[in-house]
């Protein structure tokens, strides 16, 4: 087992109960050769996932499209961000053939913001849906989606592939979004959930804790959500992936975790997955339905 890279032990300890395993064994090898020789990106790696051991060794990986520099500089987030490269047309094909060869049941699939492009990448979010279905008809599907800025014409050509699981994340609390996510608006986050219900999709969304938020705060944003047609809830540990990004403010206790699972279910949600390590893609293929 090995500590997770928390670098604010000077305001905060960390607790016991956030350890991981170490990255090994024949599945997590061959997902790396998968990964490596595709010349694709995972928000696995980019997003310093303490869960990618455990996921790579089972065989999955959640796919990042559009290049690994986002637009955006939320200060949570450990992906690069700066002037994007030129998007790669073959990525959609190339993103199919993995997972065809990884021979997995459930893919999840995720990108990077792309608000400099015209159609902030929506054509190649579709042709990877098209695509990916093609090549694996059997095949269920999450798509973790950026907000497109509120372009609601390139959200509808997005989800109107119709993958099993649309998924957006809020993040955080309205109170934190200046903080945390200064180029997204919290408004913005909830009525793309509730476009995407009306639209007869599962949808999902994710909420990390440990940013300074209260317990109301949470409790109203999952009313919020509940409320806006949000199917599945997946809350988790904020944890710091640099000295350049926010700070943990605190560490939240798995029985607070198991707490909130209770409540959201009491409150209407389908399924929600709670824990110190939980992340938007964690167990993604038990939230099909």
């Amino acid at each position: 087992m090995i500590d997770l890279p928390i670098l604010n032990e000077e305001r905060i300890r960390k607790p016991s109960w956030l350890k991981v395993k170490l990255p090994t064994g024949e599945n997590y090898r061959k997902v790396r050769q998968l990964v490596d020789s595709n010349k694709l990106h995972t928000i696995c790696e980019s997003g310093n996932c303490p869960n990618m051991g455990e996921c790579w060794g089972e065989g999955t990986a959640t796919f990042m499209i559009l290049g690994n520099i986002c637009t955006r500089s939320c200060s949570f987030c450990a992906v690069a961000t700066g002037r994007a490269n030129t998007y790669d047309l073959d990525e959609p094909m190339r993103v199919a053939e993995a997972i065809k060869l990884m021979n997995i049941k459930h893919a999840v699939i995720t990108s990077v913001n792309r608000d400099e492009l015209p159609d902030k990448g929506a054509d190649v979010w579709a042709d990877t849906i098209r695509l990916v279905k093609k090549l694996n008809p059997s095949l269920t599907m999450e798509t973790l989606i950026p907000d497109f800025m509120g372009k609601w014409d390139l959200l509808y050509q997005v989800i109107d592939e119709k993958p099993e699981v649309v998924s957006h994340n809020m993040e955080t609390v309205p109170r934190l979004y200046r903080k945390v996510r200064p180029q997204a608006k919290y408004e913005r986050s909830l009525e793309q959930i509730k476009r995407t219900k009306e639209r007869g999709l599962r949808t999902k969304s994710g909420i990390m804790l440990g940013l300074g938020e209260t317990e109301n705060e949470i409790l109203e944003a999952m009313d919020e959500l509940n409320s806006n047609g949000c199917d599945v809830l997946t809350l988790g540990q904020y944890l710091q992936p640099t000295k350049m990004h926010l700070a943990v403010e605190e560490f939240i206790h798995p029985e607070k975790f198991e707490y909130y699972k209770q409540v959201g279910l009491e409150k209407g949600f389908k399924y929600v997955e709670s824990g110190a390590l939980v992340r938007s893609s964690y167990h993604a293929e038990r939230h099909i339905g």
